[in-house]
């Protein structure tokens, strides 16, 4: 372990740029992250140039959380942190090296930066804070885009040939900064030479792989499917903002609520929402479709009769009222699963599993569907509710109603983004109609599918 930062004598006002870097244990639903690594590298802003650096492995109060999966991502294993200083022994210097300064990172916002809130709260401190923070997977989503193919730091790296990640703190950290600098370079020759880099630049964000559209041409099963559109003549229409601080964007669209009893047949243009017991498992399959703001990189999309497929669920039954919002924007509640939407999630994670291990992502996968052993006749699922942030402003993307015993559906209205203001509304126990996407993920070696709510109705029985 080297000295502190703080005692290397950077500059007093404390200008550099921190970029630091977490390894972590792999979180699992009922097991958050738990620092294995930290690392760091001051940067003189002037010059980018590295001035100090500081790592060293960091001992889990319970070192069986660390997976034959984590270890052989990162090398790190109960052995190698045997030796190592406790969390609550290097806070000191972790706090010396970040406090009051500009934070920088790839996707440190919804990764390390809550991480290490979460860890100097667990040892009972207060946590350093940051004069501003620079997300480095968010400033080149808005800035570089698909250049490179994607914007993973093994794939940015790949592609100016850097070498390979070794997703170890240091050597990840050192990696960003080369990253950004060859990301600014590319982008600094484009603003200076429009007219020779823009046929290149064409090329290199153009689309791969089939275009599928979210929006069903034709309702599939005729009844038993709801067209989103015509659920309302009360709502206003509004239309989502895209946050490029999210792994995953919700798809722009715009919502009308009247009755969840709504049916259309033969509608084009609008999502269409299927029950379970509609679905035909055999016609279950998976595709690639484009990344996110023309990005090169792709995503699986799950398909019904080669139509994307979107569920409707009535009264499924929340298990755990309390919402989870530990990497905001974006909450979630865990509900019970019957037995035909198991079936049909089962068929959705299979399909879209093989489509992963096909095109070589060594990601572990992680079911949709929870089971464990003492409950295996309960099997429940998590839903998210993600968030829009615009500046200060943060709003629901999910459109959350509440249905009396009378029958009546009404809009709620929330004038701040409060997730404690959400929880009287989702108790155990209390059912709820719900308006699903089923969309994929692969971050931090970690794959699968998650239940994303585009409208729920919570009874108030």
């Amino acid at each position: 372990m080297k000295p502190s930062i703080a005692a290397m004598g950077t500059p007093a006002d404390r200008s550099e740029i921190a970029f630091f870097d977490l390894e972590t244990t792999i979180p699992t639903p009922d097991q958050p992250c738990t620092i294995l690594e930290f690392g760091a590298i001051l940067v003189c802003p002037k010059k980018l140039k590295e001035l100090n650096h500081y790592s060293t492995l960091v001992r889990p109060t319970d070192p069986s959380l660390i997976s034959s999966f984590s270890a052989r991502r990162n090398g790190i294993t109960p052995d190698a942190v045997d030796s190592a200083p406790t969390f609550a022994e290097i806070a000191d210097t972790v706090f010396d090296i970040l406090h009051r300064r500009i934070w920088a990172g790839h996707n440190i916002v919804r990764f390390d930066c809550e991480i290490i809130r979460e860890a100097f709260a667990e040892v009972g401190r207060a946590p350093p804070e940051p004069k501003e923070t620079i997300d480095t997977w968010a400033l080149l989503t808005q800035r570089f885009g698909g250049r490179a193919g994607g914007l993973k730091m093994a794939t940015l790296a790949d592609y100016f040939e850097l070498g390979q990640q070794t997703h170890r703190s240091l050597d990840d950290v050192r990696m960003n900064l080369e990253v950004l600098k060859h990301c600014a370079t590319v982008l600094f020759l484009e603003s200076i030479l429009p007219d020779i880099f823009t046929v290149n630049r064409s090329l290199l964000t153009h689309r791969r792989g089939e275009e599928v559209s979210d929006s069903a041409v034709a309702n599939p099963e005729g009844t038993g499917s709801f067209v989103m559109d015509q659920l309302s003549n009360q709502m206003e229409i509004e239309s989502l903002q895209p946050d490029v601080t999210m792994e995953e964007k919700m798809e722009l669209m715009s919502l009308e609520m009247n009755s969840a009893a709504a049916v259309s047949e033969g509608s084009s243009g609008h999502d269409v929402f299927i029950e379970p017991d509609k679905v035909s498992t055999p016609n279950i399959s998976a595709c690639f479709v484009p990344g996110f703001d023309g990005s090169q990189s792709q995503r699986i999309k799950i398909l019904h009769r080669d139509v994307i497929l979107h569920l409707y669920c009535a009264r499924l039954r929340i298990r755990y009222g309390g919402l989870s919002w530990r990497f905001l924007p974006q909450l979630s509640f865990v509900v019970d699963v019957p037995p035909i939407l198991c079936e049909v999630l089962d068929a959705c994670d299979s399909a879209a599993q093989k489509l992963s291990m096909d095109s070589g992502s060594s990601s572990e996968w992680q079911p949709v569907v929870t089971r464990q052993k003492s409950f295996y006749n309960y099997p429940t699922a998590r839903l998210r509710i993600p968030a829009t942030v615009s500046g200060d402003v943060t709003r629901y993307d999910t459109e959350i109603c509440q249905k009396e015993p009378s029958g009546t559906v009404q809009k709620l209205a929330f004038v701040k983004f409060d997730a404690a203001e959400l929880d009287s509304l989702f108790k155990p126990g209390t059912f709820v109609d719900t308006f699903l996407s089923v969309d994929s993920y692969d971050y931090q070696q970690s794959a699968g599918i998650r239940l994303v709510a585009k409208m729920l109705i919570i009874h108030s029985e």
